[in-house]
């Protein structure tokens, strides 16, 4: 049988070991980001048949972001199911179809959105199995909708119109989790 004052010094020192365990390690630096903002696009136009284009317009910027990812707003959201583009769309580089339909969530910060897992989560959460985040390439031209183009795109779908949309891009920093 242990003394009292073997079994306290074996107590201290397993809370001693516990609370090394649970204290923070030394901080990591920040993660780099794009200056805090990010890139956003609105609502351009509507189309024929209930479509609806969407893009940067002259406020965005692709390439280093736009808006403060501490803002809130909605987070354009998409669903590529292979709808063919209706009569009245002509889908080219800066104007493609995305095959599918939009949505926008309700607003939410630019810094929840951590990563692009996060962000179509978001999108899945809100309209179901399917949807993720749209993305600055989505819309596709060309013979058999095989080239992908940019900065804008036209699909099925509502969304309001006057404000500015959390979308994603994949080949520069300017999402919100960058």
């Amino acid at each position: 049988m242990r003394s009292v004052k073997t079994v306290l010094a074996l107590g201290a020192a397993a809370l001693a070991a516990a609370g090394a365990l649970t204290a923070p390690a030394a901080a990591a630096p920040p993660a780099p980001d794009a200056n805090g903002k990010a890139m956003t696009w609105t609502l351009l136009a509507d189309g024929p048949a209930g479509t609806v284009r969407v893009g940067g317009g002259p406020l965005s910027n692709a390439y280093q972001g736009d808006t403060a990812t501490t803002t809130a707003l909605p987070l354009l959201c998409l669903k590529v199911d292979g709808r063919p583009a209706p009569a009245g769309i002509t889908p080219d580089f800066y104007a493609g179809w995305a095959r599918g339909a939009v949505a926008a969530t309700a607003p939410i910060r630019g810094t929840r959105l951590t990563g692009r897992a996060v962000a179509d989560g978001v999108c899945a959460n809100n309209f179901g199995t399917g949807w993720r985040m749209a993305e600055f390439h989505d819309g596709r031209y060309g013979p058999d909708l095989e080239s992908s183009g940019g900065w804008s795109f036209w699909a099925y779908g509502d969304v309001p119109a006057g404000t500015r949309f959390w979308t994603a891009i994949n080949d520069q920093p300017a999402n919100p989790w960058n």
